[in-house]
């Protein structure tokens, strides 16, 4: 990859399609366990609603292939939408589309817009879920993510170490919700009974966050 001026290395739509098969791939392989932690706080479907979902994605991305990296967070976002059952689907959506829509239509980003972009995502689930930090949400995982995304390139950290830290904090994010009580969705139903459990939305958002990392080593960048 050529390198762009400032903010870490050029980001493209095949980048992103390749963070996608990682995606898709790290949740195909963890849905059952996703499934079992959400079944004594949930509906017991996160982990087969998120294999369907980024499978049905990944088939879309790869009919009809979008040419630049916010088009492919947007129509990935779009498939979650439509195919990922409960509130998952429409938090998930909400996340990829609001990154994408903030990448606009550049056929290059630097890791810098991404995280920008990826932060836009972030507020835009906790607007649309009304979550915020300790609620023991996906928010647990995604915003330590975003703060250790921009704190790393701020650092002059190049993509691959900047998103690494990202991957890191987010898989601490989410551990870090097991002795939390849920204060929204369906686990909050529970009360005290929530607390000893891992979110599984917070531990789906740290695979997606992984996947990041796990692209830019894979290409170097």
């Amino acid at each position: 990859m050529n390198a762009l001026p400032e903010g870490g290395s050029p980001i493209d739509a095949a980048f992103v399609r390749r963070w996608l098969d990682a995606a898709t791939t790290a949740v195909d392989r963890e849905a059952a366990a996703l499934t079992q932690l959400d079944s004594p706080i949930g509906d017991a479907d996160h982990g087969t609603n998120m294999r369907r979902g980024f499978v049905a994605a990944r088939t879309a991305v790869e009919q009809e292939p979008p040419d630049t990296p916010g088009g492919v967070l947007v129509a990935v976002g779009r498939q979650l939408i439509s195919t990922v059952g409960g509130a998952s689907g429409p938090l998930y959506g909400t996340l990829l589309r609001r990154a994408g829509k903030a990448l606009g239509d550049e056929p290059a980003v630097t890791t810098a817009q991404l995280a920008d972009a990826l932060r836009a995502g972030v507020e835009g689930v906790g607007q649309l879920g009304g979550a915020a930090p300790g609620d023991k949400t996906m928010l647990d995982a995604l915003i330590p993510a975003v703060d250790a995304l921009a704190k790393a390139l701020d650092a002059g950290s190049g993509t691959a170490d900047a998103l690494a830290a990202a991957a890191t904090a987010a898989g601490e994010g989410a551990e870090a919700t097991t002795p939390m009580r849920a204060r929204k969705g369906r686990a909050s139903y529970l009360g005290e009974r929530s607390i000893g459990h891992q979110d599984p939305g917070a531990t789906s958002s740290a695979l997606l966050v992984t996947a990041f990392a796990d692209t830019a080593r894979e290409v170097g960048a």
